[in-house]
């Protein structure tokens, strides 16, 4: 699976669906917003990277963030 396609979908759910896990959605769902993920990128050409980008730096800071979450609890 193409891993830009993968992270903007994920971005696109999140942004709408913020109650619910990705990793919960059944797989039409989930191909639903790969093909929008799919779309924005090819309208974004040259620019995808700038958005790839700035959706890696979010995922790590909130992964970082969870497992500070996660230390802290274990103490």
């Amino acid at each position: 699976m193409d891993y830009k396609i993968e992270l903007v979908a994920q971005a696109l759910y999140e942004a709408e669906q913020s109650a619910s896990l990705w990793d919960n959605e059944p797989a039409i769902c989930k191909e639903r917003f790969r093909h929008y993920a799919h779309n924005a990128v090819d309208l974004l050409k040259e620019d995808i990277g700038v958005l790839l980008q700035a959706l890696e730096e979010s995922r790590s800071s909130e992964r970082q963030g969870r497992l500070q979450v996660a230390r802290f609890a274990a103490e």
